[in-house]
């Protein structure tokens, strides 16, 4: 009989009133069941996210970053677990679910170490006379319960980067996990459990979007730090009113290949940032615009480290390419790229679908309006363009309703810093792809890739407001005593 796994109310499981199979995206079968959240136990956990702020909110810095060390070293101790439920729920292949835990214990000592430097700044006030002999002091504090609801392809370390940050500077916060990778999170909450947080810190309620409702609309909960699709992203921040609302919603990234660039490297780096985890990753390459004096040698390469990648049962340690998230995705796929070889565009490797899995495919000669190369695939697709202008490659990289992350390969500083001038996203990395994250950089995008910035200390602040003291310390003298 497969594992039931109950809801996290703070310290307390609950069976719930109703239970969803968890189903191994390789084998297609369920491997445990989940209990949903109704609507009386979110409101449950909201009321005691707001009982366990007027703990948390006065907890010294000391307190809150020795929390956070203490769930960093609980996934440390546990990894072996963490790396195989992600990889069954998931379909990840374990060498990267092993990769994902060990940047999420990361997530958690960089929030242990931020809790500390959670600093306010003396002002000086006395630029003009009417303001004489004041002096400013500013702090920021933690802003109440929060709302986290984070997708399926990250399942530890997306949900690491809305608990982490809360726990840092003191709000309680509510995980709303994606519902097809849920017991990650769960198994997360565990770890909490076990450290000196306060009870009601950390809630996990998988529950369908229809009930996750108050999640966005309660007044209680103060923002909602929300990872996934554009659609649902800008609904979230519609209906959330006055609560503060962070974004990350997605990408369709794009990377220049200039002919001064290291050919091969660039190659080997791209195919990865396309292809791992079967494209699943907000900031996977879909775009490549090489110049055309370096596009054959290019593409000879880019295709013999795509079929590189091995396929195969995620839990495999060799197995570096394993299936969607699900059928329906990889149909989705499989129909986009059925609609580009029928517009003209020609695959080079890949583009045979069998059930949920979808190898490395890339496509060259592909219309820029069809859905496959404008919209986010979020599947194993590359296409690759050519291009004699690198002015006309910036334009070309902007010509989507994204702006997450963009690379760029040159030596050229002057290329590399228009680069970073012109390019409409959120980060820009040079000599890299744009699938490059690390845990303490400021991540997030513009236009409908979303707004706010992740990253634990750009967190802290999205998670914190500044409130500022004026002291007067020149009162008029009244006499001695």
């Amino acid at each position: 009989m497969n594992k039931t796994y109950e809801i996290l109310i703070g310290n307390e499981l609950s069976k719930g009133t109703s239970v969803i199979p968890v189903v191994n995206p390789f084998t297609g079968e369920p491997f445990a069941e989940v209990c949903l959240a109704d609507s009386v136990e979110i409101d449950k956990a909201i009321s005691l996210a707001e009982a366990a702020f007027i703990k948390t909110r006065v907890l010294p810095s000391y307190q809150r970053s020795r929390i956070c060390a203490e769930v960093a070293s609980g996934i440390q101790d546990r990894s072996d677990e963490f790396s195989k439920i992600i990889a069954q729920e998931s379909g990840k292949p374990l060498i990267y679910a092993r990769a994902e835990v060990a940047r999420s214990v990361s997530t958690f000592e960089i929030a242990s170490q931020e809790a500390l430097r959670l600093d306010g700044e003396m002002l000086t006030l006395d630029i003009t006379e009417s303001a004489h002999g004041k002096a400013g002091l500013t702090r920021r504090f933690p802003i109440g319960p929060i709302a986290g609801i984070s997708p399926f392809n990250f399942p530890l370390n997306l949900v690491a980067h809305k608990v982490a940050p809360a726990l840092a500077c003191g709000n309680p916060i509510i995980i709303k996990p994606a519902s097809s990778t849920p017991l990650t999170a769960l198994l997360l909450g565990e770890v909490v459990q076990n450290t000196q947080a306060i009870e009601g810190s950390l809630s996990v309620l998988p529950c369908t979007s229809k009930n996750a409702t108050p999640l966005v609309e309660d007044p209680r909960l103060k923002m909602v730090t929300f990872t996934g699709s554009p659609n649902v992203g800008w609904d979230i921040k519609k209906r959330a009113g006055r609560k503060k609302v962070v974004l990350e919603l997605g990408g369709n990234a794009g990377v220049i290949v200039e002919p001064d660039a290291e050919i091969d490297l660039a190659a080997k780096k791209i195919a990865f940032g396309a292809f791992v985890y079967s494209g699943q990753v907000c900031i996977s390459v879909q775009r490549v615009f090489i110049h055309a004096s370096k596009y054959d040698d290019f593409l000879e390469s880019l295709i013999s480290k795509t079929q590189a990648f091995r396929p195969g049962d995620p839990l495999d340690e060799k197995v570096t390419m394993g299936p969607m998230i699900d059928l329906e995705n990889a149909e989705r796929i499989e129909s986009w790229v059925n609609e580009a070889v029928a517009e003209g565009a020609k695959i080079q490797t890949g583009g045979k679908r069998d059930k949920s899995y979808y190898p490395p495919t890339i496509l060259i000669n592909v219309n820029p309006n069809l859905p496959v190369a404008c919209s986010e695939a979020f599947g194993p697709i590359l296409i690759v363009n050519s291009y004699t202008n690198f002015n006309d490659a910036i334009k070309a990289v902007n010509n989507t309703d994204f702006g997450l992350q963009a690379g760029v390969f040159t030596n050229n500083m002057n290329k590399a810093l228009g680069a970073f001038n012109q390019l409409d996203v959120g980060g820009v990395v040079i000599n890299d792809i744009p699938t490059f994250r690390v845990d303490n950089m400021p991540y997030g995008g513009v236009k409908d890739s979303g707004f706010g910035r992740e990253g634990i200390k750009y967190s802290l602040r999205e998670m914190t407001e500044i409130k500022l003291l004026v002291y007067n310390h020149m009162m008029e003298n009244k006499g001695s005593l």
